[in-house]
């Protein structure tokens, strides 16, 4: 059992989650990588090893009930402990009100608020005995309202709740807990959410009006402020949630 400093990283496969994992390697964590596909997990880990890196891939699906006591056992079991956790496992749908039933409701909460819930209270133990990390990975759509996309703002709204609520409860045993806001990233997040490739070309040409700055955001960029909340370099800053956007969260409908 190595005892080298280690975070796990859910969603790790593919978008944010696959950048925070290799960008947390580069910063000379040991990498949990948990995501469901396991020959997607291999590549994640062959990156991360071929670059001087050390990775154990977990597969597991975060909302099922084994999954927390899982990964951090395996967190534990490889590397020691835990010093950082990264919730980057997520989705979105795009439905208003009338349109979202109790079935697509219930999965959104699940996935977005109920398994990062379930993953830091499992990891919380070990977080305290080495004065470790949370990143949550919400979204300008917790800081914001948006029309049609009302249960996946709902919950990242309640993630940004639940980062400040843990960031109080651990902060007096050495635990910081924090939350990345980003605007429009290019992932694969919203063709898996339904949109098509012309949807999606159009979304990412409107982000130069609806982004101050111009266009839509890299998991790069995100992963570079979630390298710096998972470690020592943002010792005093708990209980944030940061705008990650190109100043998105700073403009009006107009």
């Amino acid at each position: 059992m190595s005892t080298q400093p280690c975070a796990i990283v859910t969603g790790a496969t593919s978008g944010i989650g696959r950048a925070a994992a290799m960008r947390l390697a580069q910063e000379g964590l040991a990498v949990v990588a948990v995501g469901r596909n396991t020959s997607a997990l291999a590549e994640v880990e062959a990156a991360i090893t071929g670059a001087g890196g050390a990775c154990a891939p977990v597969q597991a699906d975060v909302v099922t009930d084994e999954a927390p006591g899982h990964v951090v056992s395996a967190a534990v079991q490889a590397y020691g402990g835990v010093d950082a956790l990264v919730n980057a496992a997520g989705i979105i749908a795009s439905a208003a009100l009338e349109g979202t039933d109790d079935e697509a409701w219930d999965r959104m909460m699940d996935i977005n608020v109920r398994a990062p819930f379930r993953l830091m209270r499992a990891a919380a133990p070990h977080l305290i005995a080495r004065r470790g990390a949370v990143v949550n990975v919400s979204s300008v759509a917790g800081l914001r309202s948006f029309p049609g996309i009302l249960s996946y703002a709902v919950s990242k709204a309640a993630v940004d709740q639940l980062t400040r609520c843990s960031a109080l409860e651990l902060a007096p045993r050495g635990v910081r807990v924090n939350a990345v806001n980003p605007g429009v990233v290019v992932t694969e997040l919203h063709r898996r959410g339904g949109m098509n490739e012309q949807q999606y070309a159009a979304f990412l040409e409107r982000t130069r009006e609806t982004h101050p700055l111009g266009r839509p955001g890299t998991v790069d960029e995100v992963a570079e402020l979630v390298a710096f909340l998972a470690t020592s370099r943002s010792a005093w800053v708990t209980g944030e949630t940061i705008a990650i956007d190109g100043g998105r969260h700073l403009t009006c409908a107009r």
